[in-house]
């Protein structure tokens, strides 16, 4: 019979052939859920991969962003600068216009700063150059100067600020002109930085498209990672329930075979009972010798009525013996 054959042939072989059945599934189970880890980490090498490609991007795009910041500010710089002189010239042309240095409207700062260091100008000269002048006329211009002065103190941080140029309004006409030429290298430095950002905006276009192709490809491969691991932690979870059954059918076939075993080792016991003669057997020879004690053949400390007939037998056999050995060796003696 072969071994196939057998084992149809025991009790347990549906039980045995379901078991088989589940193991080969589990190891089916198994290899699927490792294929899914197995692709999960290759996503995940490719993603680690494009966010280190993605940091030192992102690196780039910030140096071109903080440049572009950079001629951003020098852009509006030159701009306010511009404004500024303009600003100062539109003032010389109303005083132009008005003949008077004072009008309702209010005055630029850089106009009035401008104004104020004309006229300190000219009452320095005055009391430099002049003499004749009262004891009250000196106290009263030094005054001034002082007020003027301190006027443009204030003025200063303002000035300095926009970088204004400073012109001499007893020429207006040649201080429009002078002015006119630093709002013109302002506005030109203005139109520069606004050429260099503008170039610079379409490498700026493509660092950006790429930093968003590099996101949107690491945020793909991370998906799919997260995706290969819940695949492998649900056939996990399957395996986990399948291997509950399993172990059950694997005690399910220990306790059957345990019980043949129990069966088999039970009646290999009672055969060898039955088998057993009565010289082997106690309880039969403790039964054989009650009933010779009960009989009288049998005496404890004593001997059987044959016991004497077979001492006797012994004795002519030993006699017999002595005598053959005496002839034995007389035959010797003689041939000697």
């Amino acid at each position: 019979m072969t071994e196939r054959g057998k084992e149809e042939d025991r009790p347990d072989a549906d039980l045995r052939d379901h078991l088989h059945e589940m193991e080969s599934k589990v190891r089916k189970l198994r290899d699927a859920r490792n294929a899914h880890n197995e692709a999960g980490k290759r996503f995940a090498d490719q993603r680690n991969a494009i966010q280190a490609q993605y940091k030192e991007h992102r690196e780039k795009v910030d140096l071109a962003v903080a440049e572009v910041k950079a001629i951003r500010a020098e852009q509006n710089l030159h701009k306010q600068r511009r404004d500024a002189i303009q600003a100062q010239i539109r003032d010389l042309i109303g005083q132009i216009k008005s003949q008077r240095g004072e009008s309702g409207e209010k005055k630029s700062a850089t106009f009035e700063f401008n104004k104020l260091a004309s006229e300190v100008d000219n009452m320095e000269t005055i009391y430099e150059t002049r003499g004749g002048m009262s004891p009250k006329k000196e106290k009263e211009t030094i005054e001034k100067i002082k007020l003027m002065r301190r006027r443009m103190k204030e003025l200063e941080p303002e000035v300095a600020q926009l970088s204004i140029i400073k012109v001499d309004l007893s020429n207006k006409d040649e201080a429009i002109a002078t002015l006119k030429l630093e709002a013109d290298a302002a506005h030109k430095e203005f139109v520069a930085c606004l050429e260099r950002a503008k170039a610079m905006s379409k490498d700026i276009d493509e660092l950006f498209a790429h930093r968003d192709f590099l996101k949107g490809e690491g945020d793909r491969f991370h998906n799919e990672f997260v995706a290969c691991k819940e695949r492998a932690d649900a056939v996990h979870e399957k395996i986990t329930e399948m291997m509950k059954a399993v172990n059950e059918t694997r005690d399910k076939l220990k306790m059957a075979h345990a019980e043949r075993e129990s069966w088999i080792t039970d009646h290999n016991a009672a055969v060898k009972n039955e088998m057993k003669t009565g010289a082997e057997d106690e309880k039969v020879a403790d039964s054989m010798v009650d009933h010779l004690l009960k009989q009288g053949n049998l005496t404890f400390g004593g001997t059987m009525s044959g016991d004497r007939a077979g001492v006797e037998a012994t004795r002519i056999k030993s006699s017999k013996k002595t005598a053959m050995r005496r002839i034995n060796m007389a035959g010797r003696k003689a041939r000697k």
